[in-house]
């Protein structure tokens, strides 16, 4: 059931998830399509996110956008009165006297790496930190090591940082936690998004993405073809796997494997890392006497790849 519309602001507004923003000149929604977006979601019962652009909007915007209930995403630099903000870069004192519920970093695995003491820095201050990964497609069986050890190390600062009595949250590493089914981003099944040229699309990325097209427009209406197809009890695989946290991206998987619904083996191998590395995490905040999420346990995987294991429980 749709729940949600994400409204793009602006060609360049900032970006929240796996996809980049290849668009440098601003290009605003109309004020027009901006008011019947807000008609649309409210005819509709849906909540909107707003995402921003990296300048202050005119005020005849901010005067449509105050009219409804929502959700602010912006850059970290214009995020006084944000609900999420997004690090553009690794310069933490924008977000000091920040008490955002969320914080997205946007970076790579070797960028990560490099900035650990950041990262920590950053989830000291927010209540929850999202990890977004730009290279989902360029992982390799011969990088696991590497992001094992990369998960580890995020790990030891989650720990340390409940250890001081925080109650941290890390996608990569906590949700696993607190979930007991998949929770998965669900664009076109309980979001989508609105475009600055005034159309539909499944999320951000296939906007800007334009080979992939559109799903209808604001005056023709929504149209999701085939929408069955984007759904959890369509994808033998992913209905059967436990990676709960996996955000399972649509953008990613018709990248990867011309499916929406069929993630890739990079996909599937990360989020299993992301699941035995949040398993060995509450192993050891047990051992230590603390309690992190729901009572569930959660098993020990060796295998990374269910489509290694598909006739075992097809």
């Amino acid at each position: 059931m749709l729940t949600h519309l994400i409204i793009l602001l602006d060609d360049t507004c900032v970006s929240y998830c796996h996809y980049n923003v290849p668009h440098v000149d601003h290009r605003l929604i109309s004020l027009d399509d901006l008011k019947a977006g807000i008609v649309w979601a409210m005819k509709e019962n849906v909540n909107i996110q707003f995402v921003y652009p990296d300048y202050k909007l005119p005020d005849e915007y901010n005067q449509a956008i105050a009219s409804i209930d929502h959700t602010k995403i912006k850059p970290v630099k214009q995020g006084q009165d944000a609900d999420v903000v997004v690090l553009t870069d690794w310069k933490v004192s924008a977000v000091d006297d920040l008490h955002h519920t969320t914080c997205i970093v946007h970076a790579s695995r070797n960028d990560l790496s490099s900035h650990l003491t950041t990262l920590k820095e950053i989830l000291s201050q927010v209540a929850r930190l999202n990890i977004v990964l730009t290279d989902v497609a360029d992982f390799t069986d011969a990088d696991i090591d590497d992001y094992k050890l990369l998960l580890s190390k995020l790990s030891d600062i989650v720990e340390e940082q409940l250890k001081l009595g925080k109650n941290v949250q890390m996608n990569l590493l906590t949700d696993r936690l607190m979930l007991d089914e998949m929770n998965n981003c669900n664009a076109g099944v309980s979001n989508v998004t609105l475009a600055p040229d005034g159309r539909f699309y499944l999320c951000p990325a296939f906007y800007y993405d334009k080979s992939k097209g559109h799903i209808g427009g604001l005056r023709q209406g929504l149209n999701i073809k085939n929408p069955q197809l984007l759904q959890l009890d369509h994808a033998p695989i992913c209905r059967k796997c436990d990676a709960w946290q996996c955000r399972r991206c649509v953008w990613l998987n018709e990248q990867l494997t011309l499916d929406c619904n069929t993630p890739s083996h990079q996909q599937c191998v990360m989020a299993h890392l992301e699941r035995n590395a949040s398993r060995n995490l509450l192993v050891r905040l047990e051992e230590e006497g603390f309690r992190y999420g729901s009572t569930h346990r959660i098993e020990e995987m060796k295998e990374l790849d269910p489509f290694n294991t598909y006739k075992q429980w097809k």
